[in-house]
């Protein structure tokens, strides 16, 4: 077993894994872009499968012309503490293989699978690189596609914000109770040898 950052884990693993977590508490300090290209550059290095490489990425830093942009297509709720992150991404995946619109276009069964393993690459590289990254549902998936000029065939996954960690008091109340890193399930509730166990 592995024990840091107030967590263990019943097995021996890479502390990476435990000190990874997301934070709401943001510095809002400047992020360059070379260092941003650099959490992107490891996520573009996730297994996919057939190397579709099927993720998209679309960012932008504080204090640029687009980040008033980005932070109004989060939720309320998400706005109130992201627009403190030094960097926004939005994760999209094509959902089909083959050139669109040809006869070769075929619809994609692990264009999400493979966007979230790239979302965990990026994770790790964030905290590898003195910095934190929290994925949201909490964007304005309709409201994203149609800003950006998605066309169909494409899904709007999540967000993340990025940025380096503040002191929990520059949260609300509410935010400031639920800022700590989160527990896990047993490993026995979601892990089955030869079998399937529905909640």
């Amino acid at each position: 077993m592995t024990k840091s950052n107030s967590r263990e884990s019943q097995y021996p693993i890479d502390p990476m894994f435990l000190d990874r977590w997301s934070p709401r508490a943001f510095t809002g300090e400047i992020i360059e872009e070379a260092q941003l290209l650099s959490l992107l550059d490891a996520a573009h290095w996730a297994p996919s499968s057939s190397n579709q490489q099927p993720w998209r990425f679309i960012y932008a830093l504080k204090g640029s012309e687009h980040w008033e942009k980005f932070v109004a297509l989060l939720v309320d709720a998400n706005q109130e503490w992201a627009k403190n992150a030094s960097a926004l991404i939005f994760v999209v995946s094509r959902s089909f293989t083959g050139a669109a619109g040809s006869g070769e276009e075929k619809p994609s069964y692990t264009h999400s699978f493979d966007a979230g393993a790239a979302w965990g690459h990026l994770s790790l590289q964030a905290r590898l690189s003195g910095f934190y990254a929290h994925g949201m549902g909490g964007i304005k998936h309709p409201e994203i596609m149609k800003s950006f000029g998605i066309p169909e065939g494409y899904r709007v996954e999540a967000g993340v914000a990025v940025g380096r960690l503040a002191d929990k008091s520059v949260l609300s109340e509410r935010n400031q109770a639920r800022e700590f890193p989160s527990q896990r399930k047993p490993l026995a509730e979601v892990a089955f040898n030869g079998r399937f166990v529905a909640d």
